[in-house]
């Protein structure tokens, strides 16, 4: 497998960089914040936690906990496991082989088709850049072969923000239902779209060979907890992962399990908060990027915590991100992160955040670099 891009750009600079501009989460909080918000129980319940090995599947109440975000995978439909990255990883030894062939949406998260291509060969399918980043269905109907298996995609997209009308999701399952093809699902920031109306079903409740994978880590705003799951109606499929798990991390954290059934609890206030945070960045982002119409081709996302831009620089995206992370220390993910070895992808596109809070000092920063730049751009 190829290195993790992304990853591998963040173990640079996530933590170096003074202004984080790219972060896919939303905004975090401190044990003491989460416990607050849930009342005066919560507390006593993470510190009576037992700190022992708990259920390869997750504990009985965080299960039914997720499964309540569902409407109708029960506890009995959820795997649990340590973070999002796991689960896929999981999944795809779990559910391809040598001789199948998959189809992975494009641009995407890097393990959707790294992971995918350690095994067997892919496809890639485009979001049409040009048309809002719309799921090309011809492309898809055109890939599909004899031993296509399974077809893996990720609303709202990360790094665009995507989401599909929900025609273009019916056709999609349609399409996989009548090939008998798994329909895998990266849904980590449902519930973070701008206009709710675009919200789309969690696969898993709606196709029988559907399987949604969920973190708390992104609409949530708890990376921390590393806590993520799989949800299916196919119990066989579940079992395989169960078993899988017990090649890798076996379990999750007592504590995290704890904190998870707490947030949850909450799930309500997590997501208010955190759509609120997004809303009024987006506002700053329409600001700044409006004063700069030469430079930037701006539109909002239909959801999730990131945007896509479009530069428009002499220079380059590539050589616009590397000066102002190197210079001024303001972290943006150029269009190369998301290059994929599937097909072309967009190349002057860069990936900015809006989950978090304090972003105004980093637009600062970047708007006096742009100025004194001037031209040279």
């Amino acid at each position: 497998m190829r290195e993790f891009e992304l990853e591998k750009h963040f173990s640079k600079w996530e933590f170096a960089a003074r202004y984080h501009m790219t972060a896919s989460d939303a905004q975090s909080m401190t044990v003491d914040e989460l416990l607050e918000m849930a009342g005066d129980k919560a507390k006593d319940e993470l510190l009576n936690c037992w700190l022992g090995y708990t259920e390869t599947r997750g504990a009985p109440d965080l299960r039914e906990a997720i499964a309540d975000t569902y409407n109708v995978c029960k506890a009995d439909n959820i795997q649990c496991f340590v973070g999002i990255e796991e689960g896929i990883y999981a999944a795809m030894r779990v559910m391809l082989n040598s001789d199948d062939h998959a189809i992975v949406v494009v641009p995407n998260y890097q393990a959707a088709e790294t992971l995918a291509l350690s095994i067997c060969e892919v496809t890639g399918i485009p979001l049409l850049a040009d048309e809002n980043w719309r799921l090309d269905l011809d492309a898809l109907r055109d890939a599909i072969r004899p031993n296509t298996k399974l077809v893996s995609i990720n609303f709202p997209n990360n790094p665009t923000g995507a989401i599909p009308d929900h025609d273009t999701l019916n056709s999609l399952i349609d399409i996989c239902r009548a090939h008998d093809i798994w329909l895998f699902s990266d849904e980590v920031y449902r519930l973070m779209e701008i206009d709710e109306e675009k919200r789309i079903p969690q696969i898993a409740d709606i196709y029988e060979k559907g399987v949604s994978v969920n973190v708390l880590s992104k609409a949530y705003g708890l990376p921390g907890l590393r806590i993520g799951w799989a949800a299916c109606q196919d119990k066989e499929l579940l079992s395989s992962l169960e078993k899988y798990r017990h090649y890798m991390s076996i379990c999750s954290s007592a504590p995290s399990e704890r904190l998870s059934v707490i947030a949850l609890s909450i799930k309500d206030k997590l997501l208010t908060r955190n759509r609120q945070i997004v809303f009024e960045n987006r506002n700053k982002l329409d600001v700044f990027f409006s004063d700069y119409p030469d430079l930037f081709e701006w539109r909002h996302p239909d959801g999730g915590c990131v945007a896509y831009p479009k530069y428009l620089g002499a220079d380059g995206v590539e050589s616009f991100c590397h000066d102002l992370v190197e210079t001024e220390g303001v972290l943006l993910l150029p269009a190369s992160i998301y290059k994929s070895e599937l097909m072309d992808t967009p190349q002057q596109h860069f990936r900015i955040g809006m989950g978090r809070h304090g972003i105004d000092e980093g637009l600062k920063v970047m708007r006096k670099f742009i100025d004194r730049r001037g031209n040279r751009l």
